[in-house]
């Protein structure tokens, strides 16, 4: 204990684990390699996890292949009570599950307890899929024929998981293979595997057999490397940058992986002139805030028509000052770290880019006097459209206001971009609602709403922002393949059917 200052006192330690889970057991890496788990907040020493090799991930997806026969014979109904389970057991112990999230992650706990049950309703939403994967009986073009379209777990599948939404990420993944009949090898990221870790342990108290969860930890070189090489991994799902994504798409092409890429955003927040202002406030606060900015489908440009944008500004100052920094395990704090260094320098670049090309500071704007990872809520006024912010995802608490004049002009700024993940707009017009959702390039629309994210809607984005859909009722297709049966020879020699 008294070599990890930053462990968070927990009812049942047990849930913080620094081994690796594979094939139902708890394991090390051979090497005795680990990789440290920092507190962002303070910088602490939260635990160590294993560095596994290429060989030991190959071992974990091995296991994976063995036990996917026996999971995928059992019935729909058999999988839903383990996977529902899961979800039961992540209530049960949800206290424990946001500590150990804030003290990875750094985000207060209060957010922390709210991801816990964003991420269980996951196993509750998929449990009742695993029932409802229908196929089809089709009318057959030719006589004596029967068409039959059935749907099957595709196998095993892997999981790479980003460290902003650190039991979310894996849930909304995991869940819908499980109970489709797929077999997983789940790999967090380094700064966040232990909520990760605290899920396999749960998943093993539910009831799932061996091999069907697992966990690893390591260099994302090594580890990520076999999951794409290995061709006994028929399907990959990732949620990180754009950057990676293509990397990832690249390799998994050697072994023709059906893939689910949710990765980079630039998301606009629409305010016209007829919107509820206050409103508008309340949605900005929660889509750009949340988490410290670090969502990929935070608002990252913030678009005001003119005739409201002074009276707006004013009024998001007001909110933002009111947030209140600090450690996510203090009681009334709103605001946690940044999860490091990188990011911090990279809110002050796009801070520096904004001042240079002509904008300027409302709030904030600098780093916070707590210092470590803390940076001041910032707002900035008068932002170009040539300033880096524009094009770049910040992820960090900046919200930087672009004038627009009419509405064409906010949908053309809204789509000036590669990335199409998610999008927000506030106006209380009936036919501008429906003008506008329908002209933005974006697979996620929030329209007077600023939290847009549940485990029953489809999650995914259109051009550079991913592939697929996660969660709703598209998430369990994504681990399934669908068969189609021609069966002849019905009819006699009469032409009657037997």
């Amino acid at each position: 204990m008294s070599n990890f200052p930053g462990r968070p006192t927990l009812n049942n330690p047990d849930l913080l684990q620094s081994r690796n889970f594979v094939n139902g057991q708890w394991i090390t890496a051979a090497s005795g390699k680990v990789i440290e788990v920092h507190n962002p907040a303070t910088g602490e020493l939260v635990a160590t996890v294993p560095s596994l090799s290429q060989d030991e991930t190959r071992r974990a997806i091995d296991a994976a292949g063995r036990a996917w026969p026996a999971w995928r014979a059992l019935t729909a109904q058999a999988r839903s009570r383990i996977v529902g389970r899961i979800g039961e057991l992540m209530r049960e112990n949800r206290e424990d599950l946001a500590a150990i999230m804030t003290a990875e992650q750094g985000k207060p706990l209060v957010e922390a307890q709210a991801e816990i049950d964003y991420a269980a309703g996951f196993f509750t939403w998929f449990a009742g899929e695993a029932e409802r994967a229908y196929g089809q009986v089709l009318q057959p073009s030719v006589a004596g024929r029967r068409i039959l379209v059935t749907k099957e777990p595709i196998g095993v599948f892997a999981a790479i998981t980003p460290w902003n939404f650190p039991a979310a990420m894996i849930t909304r993944k995991a869940a819908p293979g499980w109970a489709a009949g797929c077999t997983g090898v789940i790999r967090p990221a380094s700064q966040t595997p232990l909520s990760a870790l605290a899920i396999a342990v749960l998943a093993k108290q539910a009831g799932m057999p061996d091999g069907v969860c697992n966990v690893v930890t390591g260099s994302a070189e090594v580890v990520g490397r076999e999951l794409t090489d290995n061709p006994i991994v028929r399907k990959l799902s990732f949620t990180g940058s754009t950057e990676v994504g293509r990397v990832l798409l690249e390799r998994c092409a050697k072994t023709i992986k059906k893939t689910s890429m949710e990765l980079g955003g630039n998301a606009p927040f629409i305010v016209f002139d007829d919107a509820d202002l206050d409103a508008a406030v309340k949605g900005v606060m929660a889509s750009k805030f949340r988490n410290t900015g670090q969502t990929c489908v935070c608002a990252n440009r913030i678009l005001v028509q003119d005739s409201v944008y002074e009276a707006f500004s004013e009024k998001l100052k007001t909110a933002v000052e009111a947030l209140v920094v600090g450690n996510g395990t203090h009681t009334g704090v709103t605001q946690g770290p940044l999860i490091n260094q990188a990011s911090v320098n990279k809110v002050e670049q796009h801070i520096g880019d904004t001042l240079a090309k002509g904008g300027r500071i409302v709030t904030g704007g600098k780093r916070h006097s707590l210092g470590g990872n803390f940076f001041q809520p910032t707002i900035l006024a008068d932002v170009p459209r040539h300033a880096q912010i524009f094009s770049e995802e910040t992820f960090g608490p900046v919200a930087p206001l672009f004038r627009f004049n009419t509405e064409q002009e906010a949908i053309d700024m809204a789509n000036d971009t590669p990335f199409g993940l998610a999008s927000y707009f506030y106006s209380r017009d009936l036919g501008r609602v429906f003008r506008v959702a329908e002209a933005l390039e974006y697979g996620i629309i929030g329209i007077n709403e600023g939290l847009i994210s549940a485990p029953e809607v489809p999650f995914g984005g259109m051009k550079e922002s991913g592939l697929g859909r996660e969660g709703g009722p598209n998430g369990i297709d994504e681990y399934l393949e669908v068969k189609y049966m021609a069966i002849g020879g019905l009819t006699s020699s009469h032409g009657k059917l037997h």
